[in-house]
């Protein structure tokens, strides 16, 4: 498994995609500049934008990434000369799939240094009247974003597992992503809302949100901007869902890969 996550790794960096994201990367250069036009809350406004824009980025690497990796290798035929070797199948996909989401968390640093390189900048120039910049907070936001961008990365594995076309992978996780962006706001509509629902519209909502992953519940960015205090019990949930939801879908991936006929 080591040697196909190495390899695996370094041929993401070789990726054309990844590069042209990284160019993306360029845009942080102007948030300094962008925030001084809110002249009351530049350090704010550096955090939100340079956030919104970390989370553009792993968006885009996730699902690119994530998506075409492993299907290109089935593609190409090159897993049926991996798998003449000595290797089981869930050793090559988990190689793959780590070396996917361990690139994913390390451009998550690099980004999340950049971030707070900028942020310092903007707050030190313009320093916030009504709340302090809390790092604590921003730290958490990135690396809670990094988890939740590592999820979507075992979601797109999950699909190419079973894809024979290109467009599943990508299309299924971004569908994905939409949807479970949203389902806690539905869902807490739908139980507060004095609106009469039907229970078939009830029991949709219901059912993707238990069955879609709650992407909405790694969002830290409101608590990042505004200084609002993290309940640790909520952070250990969140990390705990992670866990669980990513074991899921990693076990599945690998038992439908397993029993996939490759030809």
């Amino acid at each position: 498994m080591l040697p196909i996550f190495f390899i695996t790794l370094k041929g993401l960096f070789r990726e054309r995609v990844f590069r042209g994201i990284l160019i993306s990367a360029v845009l942080f250069l102007g948030i300094p500049f962008i925030s001084t036009l809110s002249m009351r809350q530049v350090a704010e406004l550096s955090i939100t934008l340079s956030l919104s824009l970390i989370s553009f980025i792993l968006l885009l690497l996730s699902v690119f990434l994530g998506g075409s990796s492993f299907w290109k290798d089935v593609e190409r035929r090159y897993v049926f000369s991996v798998l003449g070797l000595p290797v089981s199948r869930t050793d090559y996909l988990l190689g793959k799939l780590g070396a996917v989401a361990g690139f994913v968390l390390l451009i998550a640093i690099v980004l999340g240094l950049i971030a707070c390189a900028v942020i310092w900048l903007a707050s030190s120039a313009y320093p916030p009247t009504l709340r302090p910049v809390v790092w604590t907070n921003i730290f958490f936001a990135i690396f809670f974003d990094a988890l939740k961008y590592v999820l979507l990365v075992g979601i797109a594995f999950l699909f190419s597992t079973v894809s024979t076309s290109f467009f599943l992978p990508i299309f299924g996780t971004v569908s994905i992503f939409l949807v479970g962006s949203a389902t806690q706001e539905l869902y807490d509509f739908i139980r507060i809302s004095e609106q009469a629902f039907s229970p078939l519209v009830k029991n949709i909502i219901t059912l993707l949100y238990y069955f879609i992953p709650n992407f909405g519940a790694f969002d830290l960015k409101v608590n990042a901007v505004y200084g609002i205090s993290l309940s640790p019990a909520g952070l250990m949930m969140t990390a705990g869902y992670f866990i669980l939801y990513f074991a899921l879908v990693v076990s599945l991936s690998s038992i439908l890969f397993s029993r996939r006929e490759l030809r």
